[in-house]
């Protein structure tokens, strides 16, 4: 089989950040270390950092007083930090740097200007419950353009819409612009400040997708980014799986497959990549190609309490 690797793939900048605010502070304060929230969606990370001496929590109040606490990479609502100062707890904010300029910040902006804020997102996702708790006003989330037209806004109010960072200008087009067509009064992000992680690694399969027969997405189930990735694969007509590592290969997958496209979701470490790959070799011969891509250079600071660490 002729194997092609999405590039780029996997570990977005922001996911590596959150993952060394971990690993760093297991470190410099010894473990354990509390994390609110799985510090990114795979169960592999998750994994690896409890055997180092991470507690993943779900509410604040299962952690000890004074207890090290780190915020995960979807970042949380303002109450999630009041109640943390509130305990005195030593904080260690892993939220990713985009989330925070491109959707909080932005949101602040606009309610500040006293306009109506419009969420594009997925409800439930920890980034969306985050968001919705960090604007000081109401959020109203829309997830389709049916919403959009169940809106109860007269067409000249003041509004603007800020979207959940794992979805790329693709995902919200048609979303956005029944908000464009519905409103006259309305402002919104730049095309220019959406994730890059995101646009780069969908325009990725795009590729990957005029070259293959099956596309096998390394990611957890509960990665919203991966499910995206596996969808475009679908949409692009090309027989597209998500999986979570080497043994969740089905075989039955690449009977009869010449070519098969590989990537992995901003969650997913190279080293489950390897791990599909040798699975397939398992089947039979296979020949690796990465193919070329946009190239990622991108880091972002650890918070001053581990910078010098």
């Amino acid at each position: 089989m002729e194997v092609y690797l999405a590039q780029p793939r996997g570990f977005c900048a922001g996911v590596v950040r959150a993952i060394e605010i971990v690993e760093r502070a297991l470190e410099k304060y010894g473990p354990p270390v509390y994390v609110r929230h799985e510090i990114v969606h795979n169960k592999y990370v998750v994994e690896s950092l409890k055997n180092k001496g991470a507690i993943f929590v779900e509410e604040l109040a299962e952690v000890p007083p004074k207890a090290v606490t780190v915020f995960s990479a979807h970042g949380v609502a303002r109450s999630v930090e009041e109640e943390a100062a509130a305990r005195d707890l030593p904080v260690l904010n892993a939220t990713c740097p985009l989330v925070t300029k491109v959707v909080h910040n932005q949101g602040k902006r606009y309610i500040s200007k006293g306009r109506t804020l419009i969420l594009v997102g997925h409800a439930g996702h920890p980034e969306v419950e985050g968001t919705m708790g960090q604007i000081p006003g109401p959020v109203l989330l829309v997830q389709s353009v049916e919403e959009v037209k169940a809106l109860e806004l007269p067409a000249d109010a003041p509004v603007a819409y800020i979207t959940q960072t794992t979805l790329s200008v693709d995902d919200t087009k048609d979303i956005i612009s029944a908000l464009q067509a519905r409103f006259t009064d309305i402002q919104g992000p730049d095309i220019r400040d959406i994730c890059y992680a995101t646009q780069n690694r969908q325009s990725a399969v795009r590729n990957l997708s005029k070259l293959v027969d099956v596309i096998l997405v390394v990611g957890a189930a509960n990665s919203s980014n991966s499910n995206r990735l596996r969808e475009i694969g679908t949409e692009a007509g090309v027989a597209s799986y998500l999986i979570a590592d080497g043994r969740a290969l089905n075989p039955e997958w690449l009977k009869d497959v010449r070519t098969v496209g590989v990537t992995a979701g901003a969650s997913a470490p190279e080293v489950l990549v390897d791990d599909v790959i040798e699975a397939m070799r398992r089947i039979g011969p296979v020949k690796v190609s990465v193919l070329p891509g946009r190239e990622e250079n991108i880091e972002f600071r650890l918070p001053a309490q581990l910078a010098a660490s």
